[in-house]
């Protein structure tokens, strides 16, 4: 008889990922993303973002699909040194979402950015779009697992100096 405890051990262990190492390793080298997977992407970012400046309730769906392009972004700037952020904005859009989401946890506000982290989001996600319509299908799907494992360690106690974690929201 197997013991539950182990069962329930390896569940826990077990990291559910948008992509997988056979989608990398299967994925295009030599052109984009198809466009169906792009336009979804950049459809539930932008949808997200717009809930965000205009709905009178975001939900946290909102704010996580925003904040998933974001750390995208952070992903292929900082651990992947693909890009730049030259702009400079890319801290500041982390440090905004996180800060949103901290105020919802902590008042039970809805979701908000003001005007300037607006702007400062708006274009970091201008910038991750171009990454997506620029980079190699298999460069995203490794960027989505390398982001997805980063998060996960974050979860576990595992952060590095500059990440930011909102927990429950």
């Amino acid at each position: 008889m197997k013991s539950t405890h182990r069962q329930a051990a390896r569940a826990k262990r077990h990291l559910v990922t948008t992509y997988g190492l056979l989608d990398t390793l299967f994925a295009r080298p030599d052109a984009p993303m198809p466009e169906e997977k792009r336009r979804h992407q950049l459809t539930r970012m932008y949808g997200g973002l717009h809930a965000l400046e205009t709905a009178p309730a975001p939900t946290p769906d909102d704010w996580r699909v925003v904040s998933d392009a974001v750390n995208l972004m952070e992903t292929l700037v900082m651990d992947m040194q693909i890009c730049e952020d030259a702009s400079g904005l890319l801290s500041d859009a982390v440090a905004a979402l996180a800060l949103a989401g901290a105020r919802h946890l902590e008042t039970g506000a809805a979701i908000r950015l003001n005007a300037q982290d607006i702007h400062i989001v708006r274009a970091v996600l201008a910038d991750y779009s171009a990454m997506l319509e620029t980079l190699s299908e298999r460069t995203m799907t490794e960027c989505h697992r390398r982001t997805e494992r980063r998060v996960a360690e974050i979860h576990a106690g595992k952060s590095r100096p500059h990440d930011v974690q909102v927990v429950a929201v």
